[in-house]
């Protein structure tokens, strides 16, 4: 079976499903909600609401009550929903100096309580399709999904808190989107940015050197525009991509927050949905472009020169978040990779850089590296 992205639960939670309406129990750090298995037990429904948030390991197999068969063990299977945790774990494995000695003390990994994840592999574990729609109720990885989101009902906070429990579709492959003519425009491969964009950007170089001193100066303003989409890059990330508390709660503003980043955290690793398509980085170009025209009126081969560099940048970051993603890496990208990872599984709400944390480091809203992530 499938490695299953499940939620973690701790006591304290499982303990609040213990009526008929929503009826948990544990075996062992297994939790399952046999609240729809209620009305079908052989024996009626009071007996389970008796271990009502109980373990009920040693129940099912009292030979003084009834030593359950295994039927009883595949409905247990089929309802699990998640597993039992402490309040805090440790992060990782401590190697402590007492004096001179030296203690290796190993200590439980961190498992995230919302995501129940513990490092990057586990964004690469095929979830359960169809027990993930049956335990959150959120979207049929089976079906087309914007159309699941436009019709769901969905109220923002249920939907923010569903889109950032990264799930990973079968086999590597990728979640059917649109479902109709549309699904290859939301696919594109990491290639498709540079094959696009660097012969525009060479050309917007080439040119900007007419109206400039000479190379050195295309060479200054080009790095200026470079440096700058670096804290475009941020600002995009944080305040538009994570729009997220400020998003409208209807329809519209969720499906529109989905289309355009929501089903990267969803999927994270879909390979086919990890750099932005053409058309869509066209639009978000353009008002740039404008801009770079105006903040640098007077030579218009300045604000070329400048624009040029930073959609260099941009083709920068958009491999790199493949890369990030897909590939192994020198030490630098290690680092970066990490924390960008993280930013998925762990704390989607800092992190923000991808090919550069220095404006995480500005802001405050770099991600503490203390879990451990690889």
């Amino acid at each position: 079976m499938p490695a299953r992205t499940l939620p973690t639960f701790t006591q304290a939670e499982v303990d609040a499903h213990n009526t008929s309406e929503s009826l948990f129990v544990t075996v062992g750090r297994n939790v399952y909600d046999l609240t729809d298995f209620l009305e079908s037990h052989p024996g009626g429904p009071e007996y389970i609401l008796e271990y009502a948030a109980k373990d009920v390991g040693d129940i099912l197999k009292d030979e003084g009550s009834h030593v359950h068969s295994d039927s009883a063990y595949e409905v247990l299977e089929e309802s699990l929903v998640g597993f039992l945790v402490k309040e805090k774990l440790a992060t990782n494995d401590d190697t402590q100096n007492v004096g001179d000695k030296q203690i290796n003390e190993k200590v439980t990994p961190y498992v995230h309580p919302r995501t129940g994840m513990s490092c990057e592999e586990d964004l690469s574990k095929d979830t359960d399709l169809s027990a993930d729609y049956k335990t959150h109720k959120f979207l049929d990885l089976n079906k087309p999904l914007l159309m699941q989101v436009w019709n769901g009902g969905f109220s923002k906070e249920f939907y923010l808190d569903q889109v950032h429990r990264p799930r990973h579709y079968k086999g590597g492959a990728s979640a059917p989107l649109f479902g109709n003519f549309l699904e290859p425009i939301s696919l594109t491969p990491w290639w498709v940015v540079p094959t696009v964009w660097l012969p525009p950007v060479l050309y917007g170089t080439y040119i900007s050197r007419e109206g400039l001193t000479g190379w050195d100066s295309v060479a200054a303003y080009w790095c200026l525009g470079l440096f700058l989409w670096t804290l475009v890059e941020y600002i995009l990330h944080r305040f538009l991509f994570h729009l997220d508390y400020y998003l409208p709660d209807n329809r519209a503003g969720l499906t529109l927050h989905f289309l355009l980043h929501g089903v990267h955290h969803y999927l994270p690793m879909d390979k086919y949905r990890l750099v932005m398509p053409p058309t869509l980085f066209a639009a978000l170009a353009t008002p740039f472009y404008k801009l770079a025209h105006t903040v640098f009126y007077w030579n218009w081969h300045v604000a070329t020169a400048v624009f040029s560099g930073g959609i260099f940048g941009y083709i920068c970051y958009d491999c790199t978040h493949y890369f990030l993603h897909h590939q192994n890496l020198p030490y630098y990208y290690k680092q970066l990779k990490k924390h960008h990872l993280a930013h998925h599984f762990l704390d989607y709400e800092n992190g923000f850089g991808v090919s550069s944390r220095i404006w995480d480091k500005v802001f405050g809203t770099e991600i503490p590296m203390s879990v451990k992530t690889t």
